[in-house]
């Protein structure tokens, strides 16, 4: 397949895939619309389509490791670590994990959270692919790559189901490769 069928090919499985996506008005708060993923994890073909995507996107790159950030990031990237025939890490809030960790605090709109991951979770050198469900203002997704590379790991690209184009979150990783499968 050559790279112009790919994207064709992307372009039509995201539209697809959009149809999918249950938009939710101000939920968790007023103001927000929540694009909720369960409608897509419940259709075993739109599932298995999307996690496909992401893993054709990414095969033949020596991906060793997938990370996982908390909590519905690990429904997109343990199912791409078994495909990729990588390991999966989970990156976890503080204070989740049971073995020694290392962590990154990160700023919030209000406020300031911190990400764990197992010491030994990344052995230096490892190629990594971070996947999560949702790319909003990439704070979480810039403190996860930060994780990793403080640990040694090799950033192959960031995965993603959805991205929230209008919040920017790409720009703050725009030295990786930032592929979502859908962009609303």
């Amino acid at each position: 397949m050559t790279a112009s069928s790919r994207e064709r090919s992307h372009v039509v499985a995201s539209q697809e895939l959009k149809k999918f996506i249950r938009s939710i008005p101000d939920f968790p708060k007023k103001g927000i619309l929540f694009r909720d993923i369960t409608t897509l994890l419940i259709d075993a073909s739109a599932f298995r389509t999307a996690i496909d995507s992401l893993a054709n996107r990414f095969k033949n790159q020596g991906i060793t490791k997938v990370v996982g950030i908390e909590s519905r990031g690990f429904l997109t990237a343990a199912p791409l670590a078994y495909l990729l025939g990588a390991g999966f890490i989970p990156v976890r809030k503080k204070g989740k994990l049971p073995y020694k960790t290392t962590s990154v605090s990160y700023q919030l709109e209000y406020g300031q959270d911190s990400l764990e991951m197992h010491l030994d979770a990344v052995i230096k050198g490892e190629r990594v692919l971070i996947a999560d469900d949702l790319l909003a203002t990439g704070g979480t997704a810039k403190a996860t790559t930060e994780l990793v590379e403080n640990s040694g790991g090799k950033i192959q690209g960031l995965a993603f189901l959805i991205e929230l184009s209008d919040l920017k979150g790409r720009e703050k990783l725009r030295q990786f490769d930032v592929f979502s499968l859908m962009s609303f």
